[in-house]
Order: C-alpha cells, then structure tokens, then sequence
C-alpha cells in the first residue's frame, strides 16, 4: 500500500522468494487452466448464447470484448496503415527537410481524421478546437474549465447523439467520433491551462498553429496515451541535431514492433482458449464457476486489459518516441500491483499526470492538508467517472477507488506517525515488517482487483463476486485467495523495491 515507501524493504531468504514465485506463477496457470477447461465445456451454450466466432486454426473466439474488436477491426481497416503513413512521412522529413516535419505532420494528421471521421466530424473537432481557443486567450482557468466540461458534456446528448450518427454508415464510424472527440478533450483542457498558466508561444498565430499539431498528433489522436501540450511543444521543438542515429532508430523499430506483436498475439491466445468476456456477461455462468475457474476469471480480465493496452499504447507510443517525444511509460503488470495507490500512478501514467497536473496540484493536492488532499483526489476521480461516460458502474468503480486511495494515505499518515515507527522497530525485524506490509497489500490487492471487475464488466460481475468469494466463501474461497494475493504482493515488492 500507500505505506510502504517510508520503510526500508528488506531482502528475504531467496527459498522464501522462490517460494513466492512459484506458487503466483502456478496459481495463475491452474486458475487461467480451470477457466479454460470450463470454457470448453460450455463452448456450445456461450456459443448458442452469445455467438463465439470462428478463430484461427479451428479454435472459437471470443469476441465479446468491445475495446479490442472496435480497435484492431478499425486498424485492419485503415488505422495500421495511416500510423505506418505517419513513421514513413516523418521519417523522410526529418531526414530530407526537417524545417517541414511539423507542417507536414500537421497536414497528414489533418487529412487521416477526415478520411475517417469524414467532414461533418472533423468539423465538430474544429469547433471544439476554436471555442476552446478563444476562451484560452481570456486567460482564466475557472473560464477554461467551464467551457471544455460544456463541450464533453455535449457526448452525453441524445439529439446531437442521433444527428451525428445519421452522419456515419456504421456504429463503429460513430464511436471513433466519440472517441476521438473524448481524448481531444484532454488536449484543449492541456492546451487551455498552459496558456493561462505561462503561455509557451508570444503571438496568437503561433500559439493557433502548436495548438493544430498538438491535437491532430495523428499516432495519439484517436486514443493516446496522453501527453500534455507543454511537453509535446517542449520536444518536438528539440534541435535537428539531436537526431539519433538511423542504425539505432531501425534497431529500436525492429524490436520494439516485434513485443508489440507477440502482445497482440497473447492478447489473441487468451481470448481463443478462455472466453472471460463471454463468461462474465452471463450472470448464470459466474454463478456456476468453480473456485478456481472463478479467481482465474478475475485474473484473467485484469490480465487481459493489461496485454491489449500494451498493444493500444504501445504502437502509438512507438511512433511518438521515433519522433523523439518522451510518451508515457506502457503500463506496469497487474499482477505486480498490490495498491490503488500504484495502480493509477503506473497502469495509465500518462492521464494519471495530467490528473496530477491540471486537477490535483491547482486544488491544493496534499499542499494544504487533508481536507484539500481530500478534495483534489475527490475531484480527480468525478472527472474521470464523466469522461469515461459517467454511467452507474463507473460512479461505482471511481469511488472504490477514491476511497482506497484515501485509505491508503490514511494508512501511510497512521504507519509514519511519531508513536507507530518506534512500536514496530522494537517488536519486528526487517523481514518481518516487510511481511506485514504484503499482509495488508493482499486485502488492498483484492479490493482493487474487485474495483477492476466493476469497470470491466459492470456492477453485476462485481456484486456476484463479492458474494462468492467474501460473503459465501469467507472462510473458504477467501483466505485462500489472500494468501496467493499475499505471494503476488511479495513478488510486487521485489519487483519494484522502491514502491510507490
């Protein structure tokens, strides 16, 4: 948790770690086993039900996972080639006529959002973009504030919902508006504060023209990760000279392209021997798992949505560091996450330091004492409920995790106190603390994993497994899966020795 950072971790016998690696490593591969053969078990009914489809080399697919079929039917239809149309111009205008690079990149990220979003969608962007802009001149954040909430607001409307989608032959083609107008909002909010802050550019045409390429960074446009317009100003204005050299870019390409494939490949492998996604819409069926069937479910949403956002983020991002900007790190392994703490800091590092930057730190953060530190998370995770949709699960899943947060802060303020450090160094060993910090990570670890499963599969998957594993299996299910959380909390620490 939260806690740990103010102890000294210390080392543990290297049997007890093998220990530890040993069962997390077997316990995820007997759990995701048993999830497998129930899968197969029930391919007919989940097949009959909820239309598995036909996958390669004979398997079934799972393809009830809206994120991933939305996302890689977009990039086999025109997205894979407009990012490989982006590295090619880049790469020859850096090296050929570098002076052009960010016009050329401007007008190719231009032309590719209207290929797909058509006229009418790159329109409601400009609009977006120019009232934006104009309240940014007045150089007011209260102003900036309320003019990009009033613009995401207008996602939720339901006649401007049906006037836009009678632009578009397909759904699809609609949700890649929402989407994109969505993550264009994070940027005109960026953009917006900068400039009321300290703008970067002295003359209203320069600050028009940086504010274009910022937005229309075609490999962040459609779904990041996010970058904020200082840093994005800050490092494409970088001197031709710092240039890498091309031996070492291509060596970068090949080896980076080829982990973003075997991602897309696991992320393939699991949805055709375990269908998760299916399982999880049928309340019957999650009734029925067995327990290991059951926690191996969990696991394997968590672990799911970990492999596709390394996909999701990792092409773009290595797009974005070919043309030497600095992109988020990709998101840590879940199963090495034991806080909620950790959890936002490191899965999505990107929103989580624009949260950081135009949420917490203006509303005083932990600056000014616990009520504003209160108030700053509050408020961090009420913006991230409303631009995720603000639907009934999310309300649900952002105050699991506001309320984890604060506990773990609670936690850490209780734990480093005057009175707690001095109790704890008389009566336990190093090892020993360590120990008591995994003991208390596995219960934070397990009310995580249940926040993940409310905002991946709605109230309804989280409810059921409350009741399954805390209320039925209390004295069964659960004190099983603390311990393996336990080793997976130990693995976590060793992982990273200086946790957050």
């Amino acid at each position: 948790m939260a806690s740990k950072s103010k102890f000294t971790l210390a080392s543990l016998p290297k049997a007890e770690i093998l220990a530890y690696w040993v069962l997390s490593f077997g316990s995820h591969l007997f759990s995701f086993y048993e999830l497998h053969k129930f899968s197969k078990e029930h391919e007919a009914g989940l097949e009959r039900e909820l239309q598995l489809e036909k996958g390669l080399l004979g398997f079934k697919r799972d393809p009830t996972d809206f994120e991933w079929s939305f996302w890689t039917g977009w990039a086999k239809k025109s997205l894979l080639w407009s990012l490989i149309g982006h590295g090619v111009i880049s790469r020859l205008t850096s090296i050929f006529i570098h002076k052009l690079r960010v016009p050329a990149l401007l007008i190719y990220g231009l032309v590719s959002a209207c290929s797909v979003l058509g006229v009418k969608g790159l329109s409601v962007l400009l609009v977006h973009l120019g009232l934006s802009f104009v309240v940014a001149q007045l150089r007011k954040p209260a102003l900036c504030w309320a003019c990009s909430l009033l613009l995401l607001s207008t996602l939720h409307i339901q006649p401007l919902q049906d006037v836009q989608r009678g632009w578009y032959k397909t759904e699809e083609e609609y949700y890649l508006l929402l989407f994109s107008v969505a993550m264009c909002g994070l940027r005109l909010i960026s953009f917006s504060l900068e400039n009321c802050w300290h703008p970067m550019e002295p003359c209203t045409a320069a600050q028009l023209y940086w504010l274009f390429s910022y937005m229309f960074y075609h490999p962040l446009f459609y779904n990041g990760p996010i970058i904020s317009y200082r840093d994005y100003i800050q490092q494409m204005q970088r001197p031709a000279g710092e240039y890498e050299r091309e031996n070492a870019a291509l060596s970068y390409l090949v080896i980076r392209s080829g982990r973003i494939f075997l991602w897309w490949l696991l992320a393939e492998h699991m949805i055709h021997v375990m269908y998760m996604h299916t399982i999880q819409a049928n309340e019957t069926y999650l009734e029925i798992l067995p327990p290991w069937a059951l926690g191996g479910l969990a696991l394997a949403l968590v672990q799911f949505f970990y492999v596709k956002y390394l996909v999701l983020f990792g092409l773009p991002s290595m797009l974005a560091t070919l043309d030497r900007l600095v992109p988020p790190k990709l998101p840590r392994c879940v199963s090495i996450m034991y806080s909620f703490t950790g959890m936002w800091r490191h899965f999505d590092e990107g929103l989580y330091q624009w949260l950081i930057r135009y949420i917490y730190v203006p509303l005083g953060g932990s600056r000014h004492g616990q009520f504003y530190k209160v108030l700053s998370s509050g408020t961090a995770f009420g913006f991230v409920c409303l631009w995720h949709g603000g639907h009934d699960y999310l309300q649900y899943w952002a105050l699991m995790n506001w309320a984890g947060v604060l506990v773990e802060n609670g936690l850490k303020t209780l734990l480093t106190s005057s009175l707690i450090p001095s109790v704890v160094g008389r009566n336990f060993s190093a090892p020993m603390k360590r120990r008591c910090i995994a003991f208390l990570s596995a219960f934070s670890t397990a009310l995580l994993i249940l926040s993940n499963l409310v905002f991946l599969g709605g109230i309804h998957v989280g409810r059921i497994f409350w009741k399954r594993v805390f209320v039925q299996g209390w004295s069964t299910i659960a004190p099983s899966m603390l311990a393996f959380l336990y080793c997976f909390a130990q693995i976590g620490l060793e992982w990273t020795p200086n946790p957050s």
